[in-house]
């Protein structure tokens, strides 16, 4: 009898430890759905409100969804605002001159004809400014998918530093490359990606670096890490929360589209882009591929 309930006692916690590691292996599949689902984009799915474990996932991916959502309307505003900013500081003035221009009767056009030219050429400058905004603002909402081909991450910064061995040149500023894990592979659009590398480069040689360093690993959980480091002026810490949002821009002869365009790149191809630190003692930028 008593090796009866021995028997019993045994079956029951194997049993226990059984149903355990079972609901364990479910609940870990649903987790796995639901990162998969987040690094998607994909937020229309719910979880069967039965289990306290499901409910503690919908309740989270209603506070991410929620973050999402006001992160987009947050976004959007900015950009109708610098859409809005841009347009009319360009129309007001044609709007204007264009009203002045127009009182000018053909007996006065000899008196008046400096002001014309002159208000002729503003009227043009400010003219092709705006098709310079429409242009950019197209270029950024238009962002071709990437044709995603394997890359050996040392052949991608060998060709930008060899594109942007010139403007280096002429900053007397050093790019250099290191790998820091052997033959790091990503799958990616070389063309693309040559284009968001340039204009780290490109930014932080107009940011006075003297030295910039890119460096490549694959960490431990298999995310490969391209990391992209200068020592120019940093980036105010004021504007380091609004980099990447379309259009704004530190510097006078900027457009604004090269940190955003960058991020949409990385983006499409999984990843992301970051700035990771900017201090006096350099600007760092990270780029993680998954």
């Amino acid at each position: 009898m008593f090796i009866f309930f021995v028997f019993v006692i045994v079956f029951v916690i194997i049993a226990i430890a059984a149903t355990a590691i079972i609901v364990r292996e479910r609940d870990r599949r649903k987790v796995e759905y639901m990162l998969d689902a987040f690094e998607d984009g994909e937020y229309n799915f719910r979880f069967d409100d039965k289990s306290r474990f499901n409910r503690t996932l919908n309740r989270i991916k209603w506070i991410v969804d929620r973050r999402r959502s006001q992160n987009e309307t947050e976004s959007w505003t900015k950009l109708i605002r610098v859409l809005t900013h841009e347009i009319m500081n360009t129309v007001g003035p044609i709007a204007s001159l264009s009203d002045t221009l127009s009182r000018y009767t053909s007996d006065e056009m000899p008196k008046h004809q400096d002001d014309i030219a002159a208000g002729l050429e503003t009227i043009g400058s400010s003219s092709r400014g705006l098709i310079e905004f429409v242009q950019n603002y197209r270029e950024l909402a238009g962002v071709a998918r990437p044709i995603k081909k394997p890359l050996m991450v040392r052949d991608l910064i060998a060709d930008v530093i060899d594109l942007t061995r010139e403007q280096c040149r002429n900053a007397n500023a050093q790019c250099t490359f290191s790998e820091l894990s052997s033959d790091t592979l990503i799958y990616a659009d070389q063309a693309q990606l040559s284009r968001v590398l340039i204009n780290l480069v490109s930014n932080a040689i107009e940011a006075g670096a003297s030295q910039i360093t890119i460096t490549a690993e694959l960490t431990a959980d298999s995310q490969t890490v391209i990391r992209v480091r200068n020592n120019g002026t940093p980036i105010p810490l004021s504007s380091q929360q609004q980099i990447f949002i379309p259009f704004y821009t530190t510097k006078q002869q900027g457009n604004g589209i090269g940190l955003s365009l960058s991020r949409q790149i990385l983006q499409a191809h999984n990843g992301s882009i970051e700035l990771a630190s900017s201090d006096a003692t350099s600007t760092e930028f990270e780029l993680t591929f998954r």
